[in-house]
């Protein structure tokens, strides 16, 4: 396995491969690796002759009060996955390496980042999607994995890609959840015990909404007020950012259920920010 700091490095060695008839499989993550992510791997592993992952912090999609100097990092820990599970080549760049003094391009979806996540978290979106195109242009992947637990940036990056003509395949993967079913994240270290035990109740409210559909209920507002009665109950250490009902490619809110129809939710939970969804439809 190689472990590679300059994109121009990567680009060189990607390029043999490709050259070769490689078939090249990409995950981008930010680090601090959980099951999650190495479910991303597996799956390009078991797709893909040659494996490509990369661990960056990606500055600009953090806002300025959010925890970019605290985002949780374990490098050593990555590596080690990173061998255990088959990558040829890990791709750790610093922010120089990314970003000019002088950078001031952009990629945005304006359409599919300003609702959900995009509401509270503004420029998050653009910042995906900027360091998503520089990471393509680097590796130059033929398929690219990410998880559907951040379902609005997966419905972000496949319409920056079909927008821009990129020649990447977008895969999106299952949520990988705990035992008890809390989706897993990296910043669920920030959670408390106390946090913690109650952290399960979000994908449990979405599932009652999916029992709910499954009876007969089609009135979206009724939804949502179940959800929100169902977290008041369960989850009171936590605080809601949105409870959405909405198509699962454009995020355009639903006033009535019908298929296909995804339940998305953000809460803020002590120092920790949840996100979650299921296909209710």
């Amino acid at each position: 396995m190689k472990i590679l700091r300059h994109p121009d490095a990567v680009r060189e060695e990607v390029m043999q491969w490709r050259c070769h008839g490689q078939q090249v499989g990409f995950v981008p993550t930010m680090g601090y690796w959980h099951a999650g992510h190495v479910s991303l791997l597996d799956a390009a592993r078991q797709r893909c002759s040659k494996v490509v992952a990369s661990i960056f912090v990606n500055p600009t999609q953090f806002g300025p009060n959010e925890d970019l100097e605290r985002y949780p990092r374990n490098l050593e820990n990555d590596l080690a996955l990173a061998q255990a599970h088959g990558v040829d080549l890990v791709f750790c760049p610093q922010a120089q390496d990314m970003y000019t003094p002088d950078h001031d391009t952009w990629v945005e979806v304006p359409h599919l980042s300003q609702g959900l996540c995009g509401a509270s978290r503004p420029g998050h979106f653009r910042g995906v999607a900027t360091v998503v195109t520089k990471l393509f242009w680097i590796v130059q992947p033929h398929v690219a994995f990410f998880g559907e637990k951040d379902w609005q940036q997966l419905a972000v990056i496949r319409a920056m890609v079909r927008h821009l003509s990129c020649p990447v395949e977008i895969v999106g993967c299952p949520t990988v959840r705990e035992p008890d079913g809390l989706a897993m994240s990296s910043r669920n270290v920030y959670l408390t015990a106390e946090e913690r035990a109650q952290a399960p109740a979000l994908f449990a409210m979405l599932q009652n909404l999916r029992q709910r559909v499954a009876g007969g209920e089609r009135n979206v507002d009724a939804l949502k007020g179940a959800g929100l009665r169902y977290l008041a109950e369960h989850l009171p250490l936590g605080r809601l950012d949105y409870l959405e009902i909405v198509h699962p490619d454009t995020l355009v809110p639903r006033t009535q259920v019908e298929p296909p129809t995804l339940a998305a939710v953000a809460l803020f939970l002590g120092k920790a920010r949840l996100i979650d969804n299921l296909c209710i439809g």
